[in-house]
């Protein structure tokens, strides 16, 4: 006889099952489940071919958020289509220095971050596949440009891709006479190329190159006795080098001897200035003596005098012996009156 299945335990586990199932479904959810969803919009003016709803949103390379919807709008202003994207950031992706999380969802904090240069742009994510994502980067020498489409919505301004500034650049940029140009300088290449002159450049460059290789070659075979030469001249100019700095050394002892020498407190100086001395006195018992009014000249000018007369005496006794010699036996004659 089979035994009869018990309800209550069956509607237990079905119970238990579906509680388990909520369980793991608050769990894959991240706690999001039931926590308040703010969005941020953003206005892209290119086309957002390759972003998708669930693409990521990427801050300073850190996943915060995800693209919860992709529209497309028209600027009252400029009257041009523009792309809306809604997104949605994580509460917790983001903790200050102290560890207490900042809310990415409050308007006034993501307020506070774009006016520091917070701007946001499409990036590819994939080259395969062309897909895209949103980046969120500080660029504070853009300028923050809002829509304002919606004014209940918190907006964040977003910035022009690499490509689209590139191709705004070339929007104005001559395409024509740039290939014209082009052309012509491939035509003059081309010209240049195909002349007589420009062909015969590799004949003239081998000629040239054999006339260095046999201008090398003799060097080779010269350069050796020059080389000595060159090393002799450098030996004796380093001799006379040397020979220069001992004159040197002695140019410098013997001033240092002078300078030694011509000092006030040495001994050649003192024994100069007291011969200095004597001469000076000595030119002055000179310049004494030969004074007019002197002793010494009075003396000199008399026996000047004395001996004027004794020399007129020995001439006129002279003159006697030479007239009478018997004078000097006999005495002196009278002269004869008549």
């Amino acid at each position: 006889m089979s035994r009869k299945a018990n309800p209550t335990l069956i509607g237990a586990f079905v119970v238990g099952a579906a509680a388990l199932a909520v369980a793991t479904t608050l769990l894959l959810a991240g706690g999001n489940w039931f926590g308040e969803r703010r969005q941020h919009v953003l206005y892209f003016a290119g086309a957002a071919q390759g972003l998708q709803v669930g693409a990521p949103v990427v801050f300073l390379g850190v996943k915060v958020g995800t693209v919860k919807q992709i529209q497309l709008g028209l600027d009252p202003h400029s009257r041009r289509f523009v792309v809306p994207v809604m997104i949605e950031l994580e509460p917790q992706a983001v903790r200050a220095s102290g560890g207490e999380p900042i809310d990415l969802r409050d308007r006034a904090t993501v307020q506070q971050l774009v006016e520091r240069g917070l701007r946001a742009r499409l990036r590819m994510q994939s080259l395969l596949t062309g897909q895209l994502y949103v980046d969120l980067d500080f660029h504070p020498d853009k300028p923050a440009v809002f829509a304002a489409l919606d004014p209940d919505l918190s907006e964040i301004p977003t910035i022009r891709t690499t490509v689209q500034e590139l191709a705004t650049k070339l929007e104005g940029f001559p395409m024509d006479s740039f290939l014209t140009d082009v052309a012509a300088i491939s035509s003059a290449v081309n010209k240049l190329m195909s002349a007589r002159t420009t062909q015969e450049l590799p004949q003239r460059l081998e000629a040239t190159l054999r006339h260095l290789e046999s201008l090398a070659a003799r060097f080779d075979a010269q350069g050796g006795p020059i080389l000595n030469d060159v090393r002799a001249n450098l030996a004796e100019l380093n001799k006379a080098l040397l020979a220069a700095q001992a004159a040197m050394v002695k140019l410098d002892t013997a001033a240092d001897r002078v300078a030694g020498l011509a000092q006030p407190d040495s001994r050649m100086v003192e024994g100069m200035s007291q011969a200095s001395e004597e001469l000076a006195k000595a030119a002055a018992a000179v310049r004494h003596l030969t004074e007019q009014e002197s002793p010494a000249m009075t003396n000199v000018n008399a026996a000047l005098k004395e001996i004027t007369r004794a020399a007129n005496a020995l001439r006129l006794l002279a003159e006697t012996l030479d007239e009478q010699p018997e004078a000097i036996l006999r005495g002196k004659r009278k002269k004869d009156p008549s």
